[in-house]
C-alpha cells in the first residue's frame, strides 16, 4: 500500500485493520444523509410503515392516514427536509390513486400539493438527490394527466433538469436511476424518449437495490411497450415476489 508516494511495508499488519475500518467508515459516509436518517428516526419510521401500507393498498383512507402522519411532523419540525420529502412522496400516490375514481383533475390538485413539499424538502436540503428525482417524476406526471395548455413544452424541461440535477448528486442512487429510466420511458422519441435507456437504467437501478418492486413493474411496462411480452411477465413476477399485494404491480399484470 501506499502513503504520501512511499511504499510502506512493516506497517501492514497494523494499518490494514484501521483501513478496513475507514473503508467502513467511508462506505456508511457514501450512503445518503436521508436513508441514515431513516434508521435512527422513530417517528420516520413509524410514517414510512404508513406510507409502505399505502403504496401497497393504493387505498385512500390509508394514504390519508400516512398524509396527516407527515403532515403533522412537517409542521412540529419545518426545518426538516425529510418530512416534506416523504409527504411529497405520500401525495403522488395520492394522486394515482384518486386519478381512476375522481378524475385528472381532482389528481393533478394533489400532484400540486406533492410539488410544493418537494420544492420546500430541496429549499431545506438542495443536495438531496432523491428529491430532484421525486421532482422530476412529479413534474413528468402532470404533463401525464393532460390538465392544461402545452403541458409537455412547461414541464418536459423540468424533468430533464430535475434528473440531471440528481444524476450530478448521485448516480449511483436506485431512486435516481429508476426516475431517469421513467423519463425516457415516458418522453416523445423526438424529445429524447428511447427504451433501450429506459430499460438500461430501469435495470441498472435494480441492480442497486433488488428490493424495488415498483421498479420491476416499470421495467415491466417498458418492456410490453417495447413489445417483449415474455421479459414483462417476468418482471411482473419480480415485483409480486417482492410484494404480493401490490396494486399497481397486480393492475399492470392485469393490464389495467
Amino acid at each position: 500500500m501506499t502513503l504520501g508516494g512511499a511504499h510502506i511495508y512493516f506497517l501492514s499488519t497494523r494499518i490494514q485493520p484501521v483501513m478496513r475500518r475507514c473503508c467502513a467508515l467511508v462506505l456508511v459516509c457514501s450512503l445518503s444523509i436521508w436513508t441514515f436518517a431513516q434508521a435512527v428516526d422513530p417517528a420516520l419510521a413509524a410514517g414510512l410503515q404508513l406510507l409502505d401500507e399505502g403504496r401497497t393498498t393504493l387505498k385512500e383512507d390509508a394514504l390519508n392516514r400516512a398524509r396527516d402522519y407527515f403532515l403533522k411532523l412537517t409542521r412540529e419540525n419545518p426545518s426538516n427536509a425529510l418530512y416534506f420529502y416523504e409527504l411529497a412522496r405520500v401525495d403522488y400516490y395520492r394522486s394515482s390513486s384518486v386519478r381512476g375514481s375522481k378524475g385528472n383533475k381532482a389528481a393533478a390538485a394533489i400532484l400540486d400539493q406533492a410539488i410544493a413539499d418537494a420544492q420546500e424538502a430541496l429549499k431545506l436540503d438542495e443536495h438531496s438527490a432523491v428529491a430532484h428525482s421525486l421532482l422530476a417524476d412529479l413534474y413528468g406526471n402532470k404533463i401525464g394527466l393532460g390538465v392544461g395548455f402545452m403541458l409537455g413544452a412547461r414541464f418536459g424541461p423540468k424533468v430533464d433538469a430535475e434528473n440531471k440535477r440528481a444524476l450530478e448528486l448521485d448516480s449511483n442512487n436506485p431512486q435516481v436511476l429508476a426516475s431517469l429510466g421513467r423519463q425516457y420511458l415516458h418522453a416523445p422519441k423526438m424529445f429524447g424518449g428511447d427504451l433501450d435507456k429506459a430499460i438500461a437504467n430501469l435495470q441498472k437501478s435494480i441492480d442497486r437495490d433488488p428490493t424495488a418492486d415498483e421498479t420491476y413493474v416499470w421495467l415491466a411496462i417498458t418492456y410490453r411497450k417495447k413489445g417483449d411480452a415474455a421479459a414483462a411477465n417476468k418482471a411482473l413476477d419480480e415485483a409480486l415476489q417482492r410484494n404480493p399485494r401490490s396494486v399497481f404491480a397486480l393492475n399492470t399484470k392485469a393490464g389495467t
